[in-house]
């Protein structure tokens, strides 16, 4: 059982002068449901090397299990700071994808025809596509064989644009994830309470929607793929 897992390569929010990247918990925890079930995980990003995480995610408050995990884990700390390159990654090396979110996808990941080749090649395969909080954007420019959005009346989740408002980036951010999920006809589905844990299956494609969901929508790329 062969993974990769994307993560951004973007490290500002917008033009406010604040760094970004990805979320830590967003990476840890898929990243441990993963290798405790014995795959073979591998490291992308658009850059290579070492990808930004978001500083916020480094706060007491958003510190779990998985993260004090993952700052003792040397040889993950290794493996994280030598990230492919995405133009290096092919199809045929790997069982399944996944993208651990963090505001930074929004800018870089949404756009990248790298991102859109592998999304549309993993699904073509039958190999299952997951993405958790604000990395389902990296969905809006994918296409099926038709030419659809991808999204398109499939059930999917995200960031929900209250959450956005929450953390005070409604105005900053390139998109709101809900609402362009919504926009190429997606059946989006949320939690009833902000922040709390949510995750879809649609068939090979897997979301979450926000932190909390980071873990379990692992767990169900998990499940797609023994299935």
């Amino acid at each position: 059982m062969k993974i990769l897992m994307v993560l951004t390569s973007h490290d500002r929010m917008g033009d406010t002068g604040h760094a970004t990247g990805f979320w830590l918990e967003e990476f840890a925890a898929p990243y441990y449901v993963f290798k405790d079930a014995g795959a073979e995980i591998t490291l992308a990003s658009p850059k290579g090397g070492h990808p930004p995480v978001d500083p916020n995610s480094l706060a007491e408050e958003a510190l779990t299990e998985e993260t004090r995990r993952f700052e003792a884990d040397d040889a993950a700390k290794a493996q994280l700071a030598a990230t492919r390159p995405l133009a290096e990654v092919a199809l045929g090396d790997f069982d399944a994808l996944f993208f651990p979110g963090g505001h930074g996808p929004l800018w870089d990941l949404t756009d990248n025809a790298e991102v859109k080749r592998l999304i549309e090649a993993f699904l073509a395969a039958d190999r299952p596509v997951g993405a958790v909080c604000h990395a389902p954007t990296v969905l809006l420019q994918a296409r099926t064989p038709s030419g659809e959005p991808l999204v398109k009346g499939r059930r999917v989740t995200g960031f929900a644009n209250s959450e956005e408002e929450a953390v005070g980036l409604t105005a900053v951010v390139p998109h709101l994830l809900e609402d362009a999920l919504k926009a190429q006809g997606g059946d989006y589905q949320r939690s009833a309470d902000d922040f709390a844990p949510f995750q879809l299956r649609d068939g090979l494609l897997i979301t979450g929607q926000n932190p909390a969901s980071s873990a379990p929508t692992a767990r169900l790329l998990l499940e797609a793929l023994a299935s």
